[in-house]
């Protein structure tokens, strides 16, 4: 009997994440598979937070996996953007475990561990910020109120001590991303009519699911500049 037990719960699990994937427009908007997204720590932590942002209740159109073109011929990953009247909302998710430590003004960051172990790693914000600089680029923005920068990350993590100046940049952990976006909209007014979002919307669509060819272009080139770094 209790083997039986050990067997059907992980069944049943798998079962009910499948379900949930299969109820999502997460499949059809980012194009990766069941299989690809639960062991694919980046895309399963993703796939997370598309589900949360889902559940907003706002008009809102929602989209990941943009793959927007920079001024040397690379190309920069949106993990997801919503776009509201509001204005935009990139966000950039980070599926990491352990105490996070970081600057809004320094290059590294720091991820710690129990067992005293420290990684580092590049500054989200800076990362959000060129995403967010080839977004405005390719869609003729210029104004910077238009944007809200989110860096996301696992609720397995724990924020220890972050430091943040910039009003339009936010830091937080899963749980608490509904009501974080929640909060800047209280305080915000409309800047943009339905036809702005359906033009942006126009604008972005080609930038959706890219090519295979177009995803390995953009990861050799990430690997190229770690490499001139090292």
């Amino acid at each position: 009997m209790i083997v039986l037990m050990l067997l059907f719960i992980p069944l049943f699990i798998f079962y009910m994440n499948y379900r949930e994937f299969n109820r999502s427009r997460y499949r059809k908007v980012s194009n990766h598979t069941y299989w690809e997204t639960f062991f694919d720590k980046g895309n399963s932590g993703e796939y997370y937070i598309y589900r949360r942002l889902e559940q907003l209740k706002i008009s809102k159109l929602l989209l990941t996996n943009l793959y927007i073109p920079k001024k040397d011929g690379s190309t920069t990953e949106i993990d997801l953007l919503i776009i509201t009247k509001y204005g935009f909302f990139v966000v950039e998710s980070k599926n990491y475990q352990g105490w996070i430590f970081g600057d809004e003004k320094h290059r590294q960051w720091t991820q710690t561990f129990p067992n005293k172990k420290k990684f580092k790693f590049f500054n989200p914000i800076w990362q959000n910020k060129g995403h967010i600089s080839a977004l405005k680029e390719v869609l003729g923005v210029t104004e910077d109120s238009l944007i809200q920068s989110l860096i996301v990350f696992s609720d397995d993590c724990e924020l220890k001590k972050i430091t943040v100046t910039s009003d339009n940049v936010h830091v937080l952990k899963k749980n608490r991303l509904n009501s974080t976006i929640k909060q800047i909209l209280a305080r915000s007014s409309t800047k943009l009519t339905a036809e702005d979002i359906k033009n942006y919307y126009h604008i972005l669509r080609p930038y959706i699911r890219a090519s295979k060819e177009v995803q390995e272009v953009h990861i050799q080139k990430i690997n190229e500049k770690l490499q001139r770094k090292s």
